[in-house]
């Protein structure tokens, strides 16, 4: 598990595995093994649960926040994939996140930056209701219009934008958000 979460958190391909791990074809092979059985989402559940009752609330939530935001790749990166945040000037991919109320993770999209945050929260929202049916209420920013609202509505989820206030400079958090 060590060499696993190494190599995600240095970025390195597997081949360039410390020798202080064990052999990188074994740790990938478990990663593949691990990943087909999806093992990391299992994990992740059930230390949300975990994290969750422990803070005295309920192991599953009712409701959550989505997100999006776009990162510079690197200009080794192969092009395919990529594409551009038109509204930020970013070239590279976009994560789209759904995390609940305590800002634990839910479910998660990698796309090209050019997905627009539109059509990468109607994906995040149609995967919620499987794993999380308790899930009726979600908060997002202004990047998420109509289509994401009315989507929302034929999953049964509540889906309310919140508005930062035109004025402000900086980033500040935004109520009920």
């Amino acid at each position: 598990m060590d060499a696993i979460l190494y190599v995600d958190r240095t970025g390195i391909p597997w081949r360039y595995l410390p020798h202080d791990f064990a052999p990188w074809e074994t740790v990938y092979g478990y990663f593949a093994a691990w990943q087909k059985d999806e093992v990391f989402d299992q994990l992740n559940g059930l230390l949300r649960r975990l994290v969750r009752k422990a803070e005295g609330g309920n192991a599953e939530p009712s409701a959550c926040v989505l997100d999006a935001q776009s990162i510079k790749t690197s200009a080794n990166v192969p092009a395919v994939g990529q594409g551009i945040d038109a509204g930020k000037k970013i070239a590279g991919r976009k994560r789209h996140i759904g995390v609940d109320t305590l800002g634990l993770l839910l479910t998660v999209l990698g796309t090209a930056a050019s997905v627009s945050d539109n059509a990468g929260g109607i994906r995040l929202l149609s995967d919620i209701p499987a794993g999380h049916p308790r899930i009726t209420k979600a908060w997002a920013d202004t990047g998420y219009r109509t289509k994401v609202v009315e989507h929302g509505a034929r999953l049964g989820i509540d889906v309310e934008v919140t508005r930062r206030d035109p004025a402000q400079k900086g980033f500040k958090v935004i109520p009920r958000r």
